[in-house]
């Protein structure tokens, strides 16, 4: 592996960092004797970076480069993590907004992140690296659960540990980056990115279909990995309390091992027709929980993280390799269309609120069946 290339993966290490406001919500919760609904003003604050911040980034990016904005991105996160290093976590206020910097730190590093991967990948092999990368990102996401979890049992440690943890791991990061020579593609031409010209892209259909793509795909994993638990519990009366690894540890668990073992079947088979190969698993699994037979149910939960495993990275590198000059400006829309996990579970959650918990899994489902459409489609694209 290449120095510039390994220096891209510890990124994406970096990246998964931002998802520590998943399990931060139970242990601020615990911390704090808050509300639910204050606590959840955690993801809540994530989602809202890539939002805001997703299409401004690819513009300045544009203009200043991709090498640039991942700096900003990191030091952004390595502010946030500063926080209650410093500062120490005396008040949720603090928490927010050591969040509230992470997740813009994140929002760069991904919008920067995953064009840059094109550019120290082989010709051909940008698919496979992508997913390659995504995979160092779970293990990241992982490590936010993983890590108070251990200082918790073996070191009397609390989980505040993981801010020195990540900050020492990003500035090494940072260092590697910037001393690796990364040299990114330009498209060569003389215009610069605007808010207009980013918007118009959309009036291309295939940009159209594609960003739609990453905003359902987004919001019906999330959807997966809030609805599992309750489905389980509900289902089979099983204690979510004591079995958490069985709902979302297990899809995330599959998610992980789906996209390492991605970045070995993309090195044979091209990104469009593994895109339709992923979804028709995930559409498999997720028609295993109608059956109503627990054993099924488990192995459901592990047989749609397997299937949504490579789904964004497939995605969001088939468009780029459709239309590399536009790199920024899509990277802005793509990431900015990570918002759909801020959409789609409450919509979810009152389909399932006046029905069922199993009926609203209807709601990620229509996701998984546009998203089949699209990837049939585009594979029969020239």
């Amino acid at each position: 592996m290449k120095y510039k290339t390994f220096a891209i993966f510890l990124v994406f290490l970096a990246m998964g960092f931002g998802d520590a406001v998943g399990p931060l919500v139970s242990l601020a919760k615990d911390t704090f004797g808050i509300s639910n609904a204050m606590a959840q003003l955690l993801p809540m604050t994530g989602l809202l970076m890539f939002g805001l911040f997703s299409i401004p980034v690819g513009l300045l990016q544009d203009k200043k480069g991709k090498v640039l904005i991942l700096t900003l991105g990191m030091l952004l996160a390595l502010l946030g993590l500063g926080i209650p290093v410093v500062g120490g976590m005396k008040h949720f206020g603090l928490l927010i907004i050591s969040v509230a910097l992470l997740g813009a730190g994140a929002t760069f590093l991904q919008v920067s992140g995953n064009p840059l991967m094109r550019d120290v990948s082989p010709e051909g092999k940008y698919s496979r690296n992508l997913s390659l990368g995504q995979f160092i990102k779970a293990i990241g996401t992982l490590s936010t659960a993983a890590i108070p979890l251990i200082a918790r049992n073996y070191f009397s440690g609390d989980w505040t540990i993981i801010f020195p943890i990540f900050s020492t791991v990003i500035i090494i990061t940072v260092i590697i980056v910037r001393t690796a020579g990364i040299k990114e593609s330009r498209s060569g031409e003389s215009r610069s990115a605007t808010f207009r010209s980013c918007f118009a892209l959309l009036s291309d259909r295939y940009v159209l279909i594609m960003v739609l793509g990453i905003f359902l795909y987004v919001g019906a994993e999330i959807c997966m990995s809030t609805g599992m638990p309750l489905y389980l519990e509900e289902q089979y009366g099983v204690n979510i309390q004591q079995l958490g690894l069985a709902g979302t540890g297990l899809f995330f668990l599959a998610i992980m091992t789906g996209r390492l073992l991605g970045g070995i079947i993309l090195n044979w088979m091209s990104a469009k027709r593994f895109l339709v190969l992923t979804v028709a698993i995930s559409l498999l699994g997720l028609a295993g929980l109608f059956l109503g037979i627990k054993a099924v149910g488990f192995i459901s939960a592990f047989v749609i993280g397997l299937g949504f495993a490579n789904i964004f990275p497939l995605v969001f590198s088939i468009t780029l390799d459709k239309m590399p000059e536009r790199a920024n400006e899509l990277s802005g829309l793509m990431i900015t269309a990570i918002i759909g996990g801020a959409i789609l579970p409450p919509l979810m959650g009152l389909l399932a609120d006046s029905t069922s918990v199993i009926i609203g899994f209807i709601v990620p489902i229509a996701a998984m069946f546009y998203i089949g459409w699209m990837a049939v489609k585009v594979m029969r694209a020239r």
